[in-house]
């Protein structure tokens, strides 16, 4: 096969990794909450029902930001339920997912959480823009922030929480352009009370960082005309606007399945054009920037039928995916589509965190366990910190009925503070090594550290509560780094992370 060939150099840059690029979700959506973050009673659980064996897993992923409560679930929520003393707070039905939530897990016991994990777990709050408004929205937000002396900030500090939650980055409600969301509006509606919302919001607190609800996915009929809708109310008042993207592989098509980022890519180049469009209309120097706060790989099909059928139980096993090999490798090249846009995308949440098309699964009284989407997003996490170099390929292709010719080398780079840089790549064909040819000019390092990868003679292998350790990243042979040329072979429908220094 022809050899993959790309040139590194520090004067070509994309940008600044924000370090809430590697955010991920909670929503209370099936497990995710219940028998997954939170379960008193669990051998591993502290004092407060935080499962420790499932802390320690999130803190190995990374994430930094962490959105909640929703998710679909958040234009049905009701703040004041999940505070106060958790025996006393209201069971509630849950319209998005058809469920019975006990608000045993609230939002005390969310920042909790967060804490917990450490001081990179950043609070990322939801506000319901469905079935409530403007009013809601600032009742929440002073009961969480301000410091003491008002009816609302004293209710928290009575219900033991002396210090002020500290939310900075907000969500000016969830995929209010979906016919399925609660509280559904159009572009106008949506853009009125967002931009209603985040001037008050500012009013107590300037410095607050807003996202507004973009499309739910480029392939809504709205796509773009929202956006641009949206902003034009809202240009001047927000910092973000989200995008959400699932993919999975529909009617066998593989091939169009392993290219998904190139759609992302797509996706996010669209966002910006029509965010500096208005821009441009409005003659302001702002950028808006983007918060790809819902992303995953995801077998939608199979969704539909598991919701309908349910009778308001608690805590249902609901989206649960088992993730194979394939399924890690094209979870890797979104990242790297992420990375590659750096400069704009600031917020990236994966979701969801816990069981729930999640990285972690979890048993009910029983292990956690890494799935294979587990590990490229750690090692994103781990080792793209830094300046995103500007990486343009010269790759061998292939055809895809969805997205026509793609490269079969998708990849980034990102050089560390320390000068250190790690290359990030994909090998999308199912059958063949790709010989990778990487030319660096006027980088400092010398030598390879490590080149590692996930890859397996079954593309559809997985990691289960059986053999929670069948699939594992390994170490790659024979990858040099000589005279300014990094040489190396990538192994078929392979994520790889080769570290140089």
């Amino acid at each position: 096969m022809r050899t993959a060939r790309f040139t590194l150099d520090p004067a070509f840059t994309v940008g600044t990794v924000d370090p809430r690029l590697f955010g991920s979700f909670v929503e209370h959506l099936g497990r995710c909450v219940y028998t997954g973050v939170f379960e008193p009673g669990h051998p591993t659980a502290d004092a407060d029902g935080i499962r420790g064996d499932v802390l320690d897993l999130v803190r190995e992923l990374g994430v930094t930001a962490v959105r909640y409560p929703g998710g679909n679930f958040v234009s049905g929520y009701r703040w004041e339920d999940s505070v106060g003393p958790a025996e006393e707070r209201p069971r509630r039905l849950d319209l998005a997912w058809r469920s019975t939530e006990t608000n045993r897990f609230g939002l005390s016991e969310y920042i909790s959480f967060l804490r917990k994990i450490g001081p990179r777990a950043e609070p990322m709050m939801a506000l319901n823009l469905g079935t409530r408004g403007v009013a809601e929205a600032l009742q929440l937000q002073e009961y969480a922030n301000h410091p003491g002396g008002t009816a609302l900030s004293d209710l928290r500090v009575q219900h033991g929480d002396k210090d002020p939650f500290g939310i900075r980055l907000w969500c000016l409600g969830n995929e209010m352009d979906g016919p399925w969301q609660t509280g559904h509006k159009t572009a106008a509606e949506y853009g009125r009370i967002a931009a209603e919302t985040a001037r008050a919001m500012r009013q107590i607190d300037p410095g607050v960082q807003l996202v507004a609800c973009g499309s739910s996915g480029r392939s809504m009929p709205t796509f773009a005309e929202w956006e641009a809708t949206v902003l034009q109310e809202t240009y001047d008042l927000v910092d973000h606007i989200s995008l959400h993207a699932y993919y999975e592989p529909l009617d066998g098509d593989v091939d169009s399945f392993l290219a998904s980022a190139v759609d992302m890519e797509t996706f996010i180049e669209d966002v910006v054009a029509t965010c500096d469009h208005v821009g441009a209309r409005l003659k302001s120097r702002k950028k808006i920037n983007l918060s790809f706060d819902e992303w995953n790989v995801w077998y939608m099909s199979r969704t539909q039928e598991q919701v309908s059928a349910l009778d308001w139980p608690e805590a249902p096993r609901l989206l649960e995916d088992n993730y194979s090999v394939m399924d890690a490798v094209v979870l890797g090249s979104l990242l790297i589509a992420l990375l590659r846009h750096a400069d704009r995308v600031t917020v990236a949440c994966l979701a969801q965190l816990v069981n729930v098309i999640a990285p972690i699964m979890t048993e009910p009284g029983g292990p956690a366990w890494r799935q294979t989407t587990f590990f490229p997003f750690a090692q994103a996490s781990k080792y793209g910190r830094g300046q995103v170099l500007d990486v343009r390929v010269d790759s061998p292709t292939y055809d895809t009925e969805k997205y026509g010719e793609a490269d079969l080398l998708h990849a980034t780079a990102v050089r560390g503070a320390d000068g250190t840089v790690t290359v990030f790549a994909v090998n999308r064909s199912r059958t063949e090594p790709l010989p990778l040819d990487v030319a660096l000019n006027g980088l400092g390092p010398t030598s390879v550290v490590g080149h590692s990868v996930l890859a397996d003679a079954d593309p559809d292998a997985r990691n289960t509560l059986a053999e929670p350790g069948r699939v594992v990243p390994h170490t790659a042979e024979g990858t040099t780094l000589d005279g300014g040329r990094l040489t190396a072979v990538l192994e078929p429908l392979s994520w790889n992370v080769i570290r140089l220094a």
